[in-house]
């Protein structure tokens, strides 16, 4: 989305330190997503969330958007690459998790139902999908920060897996080159044959917490309310 993408390049963070800007959002969001919203830890995440969000002028349908792809992208690659589907249970219940989490950062109008959020997800990305440069400097940027997190596999020979899982459209947004047939196929091919081993592993005995991952970006630790880039005017660490 041109807007979405114009705020991500002007601030810098996901072109000059995509590392530490993934790690700050994925441990802002599997706070709460692991220990709950309500908690003193989730409010608290929620909290520094609204703080980062609130430096910046963003549209409320941006904000609802972005909310649907945290609802729907898991289950579009559950249905492609999943060891077994998702309940219509597992569905709702995302759903109604993320909602709440929309009402607690303020967004509105926000979808009642689950197919309704869908509707608006589809329509906003056929209308508003669009090619930018800092657009494109961001997807870059996303790309070699994955691929840079796999030790020893060629980073060409990675960014073409990604771009392999990546529909036209967005490809063309991003301004990323379209993958070949046999690309596609071969990294589907892949994921399809993981999910069958995966779904031949004994039941997992203890939950994998995102939280929990240790990382370079925090090798002693992290505090919620430092999570995040510092306010404008103060030089973020390299």
């Amino acid at each position: 989305m041109p807007s979405i993408a114009e705020l991500l390049g002007a601030t810098g963070e996901f072109v000059e330190r995509a590392r530490k800007r993934y790690d700050d959002t994925d441990l802002l969001i599997s706070t709460f997503a692991e220990r709950g919203y309500s908690t003193p830890v989730g409010r608290a995440a929620i909290r520094r969330m609204n703080q980062l969000h609130g430096r910046f002028p963003i549209e409320n349908e941006d904000f609802r958007y972005v909310l649907s792809t945290m609802v729907l992208e898991p289950f579009r690659w559950n249905e492609r690459f999943g060891w077994r589907l998702a309940l219509e249970s597992e569905r709702l219940a995302t759903f109604h998790f993320w909602r709440e989490v929309g009402r607690l950062m303020n967004i509105k109008d926000i979808p009642e139902t689950y197919d309704e959020l869908e509707r608006f997800n589809v329509e906003f990305e056929r209308t508003r999908f669009a090619y930018t440069e800092p657009g494109h400097r961001v997807a870059v940027a996303m790309v070699e920060m994955f691929v840079g997190k796999i030790p020893g596999l060629p980073r060409r020979l990675g960014a073409r897996g990604i771009h392999a899982l990546l529909d036209e459209p967005l490809l063309d947004a991003l301004g990323l080159p379209r993958p070949t047939a046999a690309e596609r196929r071969a990294v589907a091919g892949a994921l399809k044959l993981r999910a069958r081993a995966v779904r031949l592993l004994p039941p997992r005995r203890r939950p994998r917490l995102r939280t929990d991952i240790r990382r370079r970006t925090y090798p002693h630790g992290y505090r919620i309310e430092e999570l995040g880039p510092p306010p404008p005017g103060t030089p973020s660490p390299a």
